[in-house]
């Protein structure tokens, strides 16, 4: 299994502590008892996380477990304020989540280049001594401490994007379809489970035009609650225009099974229930003609009304390039209305 994909990550952050105040008094050949002139502290380094289009994976946090930024520096004489600690910056691929280890909250996601988020604030530097001077009060030997960083557990989460999320249950023949689609090698075997990260493919279309496909891992029933992978499962299908829903030709009731893998992604996320959906009936090189009309039929009666649907084989090329046709035609559906 290609490891080079990571897609979730766990790191320990540390936000630097802001510089202290100074207690500085104003000292000089004319002047034997001045008063109070310390600086403030600098602030400490905040931690940031900044979205690179040019990352895919987690993979260079995969050891990188400690995160820490620098110390504000200390104020100083003649009011001069410390050095603002250096911010800590974690490149990430878009489509990056950040979660707090200890409560769940998803604390923001990274969608867009260059976009940065603190994750870690910089502990602010301390007041110096001037500050507390007063008619009453002349000579202030004291001044802030800076504050301390902020510091804990962060979760990494990466969520795929593509133009067509492959949705199904194991062993649907997805890792199949996209292997003969593109130039994507995933691991293909005949048991449930062989992926266990998402691949990416690209898909030559007509007329050298292409579109990013990805096999997302076999949802199992009962995902949406955490059964298994499933939370790590489903929300890389959150960035996906299309999903491609792929039953196989030998499941017992495809409108069942259908419906199953429509009910655990509304479970996540009902906004999932709002993108175009196809419908793929895979493996279907077992079927003799007179069977794919009998089933065809009972589709036409059992299938929700308005949902696309196929017949489709990877191995044996059956119904590909219709399948191309049809997934080209609903991703530019919306650009083809608005023109």
């Amino acid at each position: 299994m290609n490891s080079n994909f990571v897609d979730y990550v766990k790191i320990y952050c540390k936000s630097g502590k802001g510089g202290a105040g100074s207690t500085h008094l104003h000292r000089d050949r004319m002047t034997s008892k001045g008063g109070p002139d310390g600086g403030d502290g600098g602030r400490g380094g905040h931690v940031i996380l900044r979205g690179n289009s040019n990352y895919w994976t987690l993979l260079h946090l995969k050891y990188r477990k400690h995160i820490k930024a620098a110390q504000g520096g200390n104020g100083g004489q003649s009011q001069s304020t410390g050095a603002q600690g250096t911010d800590e910056i974690i490149e990430v691929p878009l489509g990056t989540v950040a979660r707090d280890e200890e409560t769940n909250e998803i604390l923001f996601e990274i969608t867009e280049n260059g976009e940065e988020k603190i994750l870690r604030q910089g502990g602010r530097g301390g007041l110096g001594n001037t500050h507390f001077k007063s008619s009453t009060f002349q000579t202030p030997r004291f001044a802030q401490p800076g504050e301390p960083g902020e510091e804990g557990w962060v979760i990494l989460e990466l969520k795929v994007l593509a133009d067509v999320g492959l949705v199904g249950f194991p062993n649907a023949g997805k890792s199949t379809l996209l292997s003969v689609l593109s130039a994507a090698k995933p691991e293909i075997a005949d048991y449930p489970f062989t992926t266990l990260v998402p691949n990416l493919g690209i898909v030559s279309y007509r007329d050298y035009r292409s579109f990013v496909m990805a096999d997302i891992p076999g949802i199992i029933e009962g995902a949406s609650e955490g059964k298994g992978l499933g939370y790590r499962f489903l929300r890389h299908i959150e960035r996906n225009s299309i999903l491609l829903f792929l039953v196989p030709a030998e499941a017992e009731d495809i409108r069942k099974e259908y419906d199953i893998l429509l009910n655990e992604l509304k479970a996540y996320n009902p906004e999932l229930l709002d993108k175009e959906r196809i419908l793929a009936i895979s493996k279907s090189d077992m079927l003799d003609e007179e069977l794919e009309r009998e089933m065809q039929a009972e589709l036409d009666k059992t299938l929700p009304r308005g949902l696309k649907h196929l017949f489709i084989s990877s191995v044996a090329g059956k119904g590909l390039t219709a399948l191309k046709d049809l997934v080209w035609e609903t991703l530019n559906k919306e650009e083809d209305e608005m023109a």
